[in-house]
């Protein structure tokens, strides 16, 4: 009643284009105590119906109104292995359900998370704490995004003998090779991981499980196996021309652009967007990635188009509170000179007498209604447009896991190639072998992977052990940071 939702501003868009640093504007701490301060202390707290962490938000929004951060990044860690990710990358399901949000603007939960997290790691709060004793059990972590690391860090507590497997160069998963810099600068996965090797975990990068090393061979020298691969298989786009220089998976564009940032090598010929009409084509988080990293190498033009209509502005009513809305959504990228469209579908890439992508073609589409109740695409006639093009980036997300594990190991999966594991327990058809994160739940978020992992834990420490004192979701291990 007495503040306004304040968040985090941005660097002015002509500065923060000639670099890849992160470019938020930091708050006082005063200011972010009044945000915390905004927190009615709910009887019912629907933020944690809203958040997959079951994180404690009343409790530590209230540490930080009363000024005690130490204590508020006790509470947030007793949940969340990794608010730094979280607080910069996730989507906010928490503030969506936010009681202040049925009538006013919600909480500013995700920018408090944030500033709880890096308080931590200025004043020396976070700090190693490896196990006091161990169990002798030995426990393989395949995939070290965030779910993998997650659960690595939980059996890791529970005192077993970790070792994370990752297929790249450098562990992190898509929030390194995915993820750009300027949304999250990687000496923050750094900073934690120097973390989990100071407890004891292992790391192996540069190991391709399944390829490079057999997944059966894992099975039989560790104690339990935990797949945590994550969902890795692109969907492409059906129409004439994919095959052209300059039709890209938005993937190969941020992972090598990433590599370059970090001054990592890589063999594959340079994907620049420097100079070319860029198009994205896919309207999510990726699409907008694929949108900041293109107008930071000095592309000539970026647009966006997404095939599904525009979405409202405010929430639907078919989508009422505490619901997830889906309303438009406009990133700091979207600000940062891209075009958007929307219900409009790509037909026909076009290429020159070399093999180049030089233009694309589309149609205007629109969702109806069929006879049978199904909600179809239909396109619209006379809407055909050439756009000039020479470098497309499809953001159309992911299909499933790589199916070589699972295979090696007589894992069931689902049609979409993830593994069947329930999340009554992570255990799959076979002894021993356990998965959680995007491998088994399909593409997701990471505050979902985060989550995914801390449970999976639970469960192969109970596999291993008989029972566990690992945390559920929503129960807390205070006061461990």
């Amino acid at each position: 009643m007495e503040f306004e939702r304040k968040v985090e501003g941005y660097a002015p868009v002509e500065e923060r284009l000639k670099n890849y640093k992160e470019f938020t504007l930091s708050m006082p701490e005063k200011a972010i105590r009044d945000q915390g301060a905004r927190c009615m202390d709910c009887g019912i707290p629907f933020c944690h119906s809203g958040c997959p962490l079951g994180n404690l938000i009343p409790d530590f929004n209230d540490a930080v109104y009363r000024g005690k951060w130490e204590h508020a990044a006790e509470i947030l860690h007793a949940t969340n292995n990794f608010p730094e990710f979280t607080g910069r990358l996730c989507p906010a399901p928490c503030e969506e359900a936010c009681v202040l949000g049925i009538n006013e603007d919600p909480v500013s939960i995700e920018n408090i998370e944030k500033n709880i997290v890096e308080t931590a790691f200025a004043k020396g709060w976070v700090q190693p704490r490896p196990p006091k004793t161990r169990s002798g059990k030995k426990v393989a972590v395949v995939g070290s995004g965030p779910a993998g690391l997650a659960a690595a860090q939980q059996l890791n507590r529970a005192g077993h003998l970790v070792t994370v497997f990752e297929r790249d160069e450098r562990p992190g998963g898509l929030l390194r090779f995915g993820i750009p810099d300027f949304k999250m600068e990687k000496t923050v996965i750094d900073r934690r991981l120097a973390i989990l090797e100071a407890e004891g975990i292992e790391f192996r990068c540069g190991v391709h499980v399944g390829k490079d090393l057999p997944a059966r061979q894992l099975k039989e020298q560790y104690d339990a196996l935990l797949l945590c691969g994550g969902a890795t298989v692109r969907r492409g786009l059906p129409v004439p021309g994919t095959d052209l220089k300059g039709v890209v998976q938005a993937m190969d564009f941020l992972g090598q652009n990433n590599r370059r940032v970090s001054g990592i090598p890589f063999e594959e010929a340079p994907i620049l967007a420097n100079g070319k009409h860029v198009i994205v084509i896919g309207g999510g988080d990726t699409g907008s990635d694929c949108i900041g990293t293109s107008l930071r190498q000095g592309a000539a033009s970026v647009a966006n188009f997404e095939i599904l209509d525009k979405p409202p502005v405010g929430r639907p009513e078919n989508q009422p509170w505490p619901f997830w809305p889906m309303r438009l959504r406009t990133s700091s990228s979207h600000k940062e000179g891209a075009e958007r469209f929307f219900s409009i579908s790509t037909k026909e890439f076009r290429g020159d007498a070399k093999g180049n992508l030089k233009s694309l073609v589309t149609v205007e589409v629109a969702w109806e209604k069929a006879a049978d109740g199904r909600t179809v695409l239909v396109e619209q006639p006379g809407t055909e447009k050439e756009w000039p093009c020479q470098l497309a980036l499809l953001a159309l997300g992911f299909t499933g896991s790589e199916p070589s594990v699972a295979d090696q190991l007589g894992v069931e999966t689902d049609p979409r190639t993830n593994i069947k594991a329930s999340p009554a327990n992570y255990k799959t058809n076979v002894p021993g072998v356990f998965a959680a994160g995007d491998q088994r739940r399909g593409q997701s978020l990471i505050v979902w992977a985060i989550s995914e992992g801390r449970q999976a834990a639970h469960y192969v420490d109970s596999y291993l052990m008989g029972s566990s004192e690992l945390p559920l979701k929503g129960e807390g291990d205070l006061p461990r940071v």
